[in-house]
């Protein structure tokens, strides 16, 4: 401002913009927004530091889902529509055929993929309820015909295999799997037989036994995340014979657990089961998609309930 006697300019004195102004009590406009965009700024990078939503993607690209809840992995279906095709025998090598269960929609990417067998006398039928239900979760799920209904545990693990190969090499959904993501499961003598897989491939990423039979009562080369189900009613593969020595014998540093069913027969595992279906997505979860966000369903471990006798596990896991 030119000042009225000199000419000269003088500096206008204005209250600071930081401050509030002393005629109107009010702090200056472009101040104000500008605070609350550096507010807004820090909590994105407060929230990225501790974990949340922003930092996920980053942290896991295998993550797939909307966040769990103790409902969404006792549901029925999880969040993915599921499509299903079937694969004849006649067009396989090393396995019976079987139904592919997998995530309709591609617009995530590949999926981790699981193969399940049945057991001794058994069909895919027998274990085809966990199909779409271990699908719908976001995993594409391959439950086979063993070559004939008699096949021993050895047998059933290369057959899982074989599945596991044709899965990612030749089945017309190969190119919805990440092959370096894979897991088995069985039932009794396919239970046993997920464990010879898992001896003969170290790099799956989790076995899932469910009341598994076997004579071989030792498995120290296990090196995968293996959780065995066993049932405390179960007379033809009792759990001190079969589940229990398989479970204690696996490395004390391997990411294992031990969940036995209450209230439960050797042919539980048969039919639809929340208790099998929530411990076994939270399994999968946590390894084939190294999804940590499932780490709160096995860790601190489950306490007996009206449906789990017993449940033994490390805390917290490793890998």
């Amino acid at each position: 401002m030119q000042h009225p006697h000199t000419g000269t300019t003088s500096p206008v004195h204005r209250p600071h913009p930081a401050l509030p102004d002393p005629r109107t009590g009010r702090r200056g406009r472009r101040t104000g927004r500008l605070a609350a965009l550096a507010a807004a700024v820090s909590a994105v990078f407060t929230l990225t530091a501790l974990g949340g939503p922003a930092a996920h993607g980053a942290d896991n690209p295998f993550e797939r889902g909307p966040a769990p809840t103790e409902s969404s992995i006792e549901a029925l279906r999880g969040p993915y529509a599921v499509s299903e095709t079937t694969v004849s025998r006649l067009a396989v090598s090393g396995f019976g055929g079987g139904t592919i269960y997998y995530p309709t929609s591609t617009a995530d990417g590949t999926f981790g993929a699981v193969a399940v067998s049945p057991g001794y006398t058994g069909t895919q039928s027998s274990i085809s309820w966990l199909g779409p239900r271990l699908a719908s979760q976001g995993f594409v799920v391959f439950t086979i015909d063993t070559l004939t209904t008699l096949d021993q545990p050895d047998s059933r693990g290369n057959q899982l295999l074989a599945a596991l190969d044709y899965l990612t090499g030749s089945s017309s959904v190969r190119g919805r799997i990440d092959s370096t993501r894979l897991g088995v499961m069985g039932h009794s003598m396919g239970g046993g037989g997920s464990l010879e897989a898992a001896k003969s491939r170290p790099s799956l990423q989790a076995a899932i036994p469910l009341t598994p039979w076997n004579l071989d009562k030792t498995w120290p080369e296990i090196k995968t995340p293996t959780l065995i189900f066993g049932a405390d009613g179960d007379t033809i593969a009792p759990v001190a014979t079969h589940a229990e020595p398989f479970y204690t014998t696996l490395p004390s540093s391997l990411d294992r657990a031990y969940l036995e069913l209450n209230g439960a027969t050797h042919f539980t595992p048969n039919t639809s089961n929340t208790t099998i279906a929530k411990y076994s997505v939270s399994w999968l979860k946590r390894f084939i998609d190294n999804d940590t966000r499932y780490e709160q369903f096995l860790c601190p471990l489950p306490r007996p309930s009206l449906t789990i006798e017993e449940y033994r596990g490390n805390c917290p896991h490793t890998s």
